[in-house]
């Protein structure tokens, strides 16, 4: 073998990643090997925690899935004893239980994500793909307080934490169809911040707090940035008469902008409320949610 072969060899095996996926349901195993496989990346399974956690003890993972069978607060804990051995290990939790506790917990703990039973198996390959893709991280989630009716917490301005942080969203316990609309505003919103207030820079933060009460849910999302006008918001549909959407993309365009431009629109269709502060670095989603049923006899 040629030096340079063998150099090249040597290359390919730093690069590849290794997953650990825990005790997994066949829907799951098949869905994760077909993620995992066509990117090249090795998989590893253990059949529960503790097997689990002697994989991490004999050798470094990239990325761990925890399986379905284990509660939140189980993997959360096998989370806590990895950290010890592996302190940048990700992990991506899958459970059939969870609590609001168990959410805001992994979020104190820096899981990348976390799904609950039935998953969509779409959103849970896209994350797999990002954990196992981005590069090396230090988390960019950081709470600063919380409990199951407040939390607030810092995100890094990057796509990928917006990502990550709108999972969690999808985890909390919100009714439908108020959740899907809340979750989507917050997405264009938490966006609209990270790339206009943010310029996306992962050296900037966005700061929100989620607060649930017995009528509403409520998401402030306050960005770094100088913030803006309506009169001068010329990159966004909001205001716009419909033949002067049509000119929205060539202005994004020029301004070398990603395509959008209808967040404020369509966050305003989605939620009751939409409150921004004096300069609009600051704003406030209000969703109310439908009254709680009567349970006299």
């Amino acid at each position: 073998m040629s030096v340079k072969t063998r150099n090249n060899w040597n290359s390919s095996i730093i690069k590849m990643k290794k997953l650990l996926l825990v005790d997994p349901d066949h829907e799951v195993d098949e869905l994760l090997n077909e993620v995992v496989t066509a990117d090249g990346w090795h998989i590893d399974r253990a059949p529960d925690n503790e097997t689990a956690l002697l994989f991490v003890r004999a050798s470094p993972y990239d990325l761990v899935v925890t399986g379905q069978k284990t509660s939140g607060r189980e993997d959360i804990e096998l989370l806590r004893k990895i950290r010890h051995i592996r302190s940048h290990v990700r992990m991506i939790i899958l459970s059939d239980t969870s609590t609001p506790e168990d959410i805001i917990a992994s979020l104190r703990e820096h899981a990348f994500s976390f799904f609950r039973a039935p998953f969509d198996r779409v959103l849970l390959a896209d994350m797999v793909h990002q954990a196992l893709s981005e590069p090396c991280w230090d988390d960019g989630l950081e709470v600063i307080s919380a409990t199951p009716q407040w939390i607030r917490l810092m995100a890094r301005c990057t796509l990928v934490t917006a990502d990550r942080l709108v999972q969690f969203l999808r985890e909390a316990d919100i009714p439908e169809p108020e959740k899907q609309d809340l979750v989507v505003a917050a997405h264009e919103i938490l966006l609209n911040a990270m790339e206009h207030g943010g310029k996306f820079n992962p050296d900037h933060y966005v700061e929100i707090d989620y607060l649930r009460t017995r009528r509403a849910v409520a998401c402030r999302v306050k960005d770094p940035g100088e913030g803006f006008s309506f009169e001068e918001l010329q990159h966004a549909a909001v205001g716009r008469s419909p033949e002067e959407i049509l000119d929205l993309v060539k202005v994004r365009e020029d301004r070398g902008l990603r395509p959008g431009g209808f967040g404020i629109l369509l966050t305003q269709k989605l939620v009751d409320e939409l409150i921004y502060d004096r300069r609009g670095n600051d704003v406030i989603l209000i969703k109310y949610l439908r009254p709680l049923e009567s349970t006299a006899v």
